[in-house]
């Protein structure tokens, strides 16, 4: 079940490249900084994930990031989803599960939450997540 949003954010990729495969298909790792809010507070997230195109033309990804708030708040996170493309270039949309950590006592709920993400990408780079709960 879903409980609280836990964050939401937009932004835009910052840098891509691809990188050597360990399997034959396509692995392609991409930057991104984004605004948003994560339980209510205002963050900057910056983040990196590795995406792989698997045979059924799904894509394979595992991330990690930063996020900082305007208090000087560290949250770090690492994530994992399955995605698909939806347009042309790197358009794609991404579901999957989302791990927080922090030492701020003001976002101590974050740890040992597990979330449920959406990440989209458009055409022109911009991304957009939101994440929520999973109970």
């Amino acid at each position: 079940m879903l409980g609280d949003m836990i964050s939401e954010e937009r932004g835009q990729l910052t840098t891509t490249r691809v990188l050597p495969s360990d399997s034959g298909m396509p692995r392609v790792e991409a930057s991104f900084q984004a605004e948003g809010t994560i339980f209510g507070v205002h963050a900057t997230d910056m983040g990196t994930y590795v995406s792989q195109l698997r045979p059924d033309g799904t894509l394979f990804g595992e991330g990690q990031g930063v996020m900082m708030t305007a208090d000087g708040d560290a949250i770090s996170w690492r994530g994992q989803g399955i995605g698909r493309f939806t347009g042309r270039g790197g358009a794609t949309s991404w579901r999957g599960v989302i791990f927080y950590e922090t030492a701020s006592q003001a976002l101590a709920r974050l740890n040992g939450v597990a979330g449920v993400f959406e990440f989209e990408v458009d055409e022109g780079d911009k991304v957009e997540a939101k994440d929520w709960q999973w109970q």
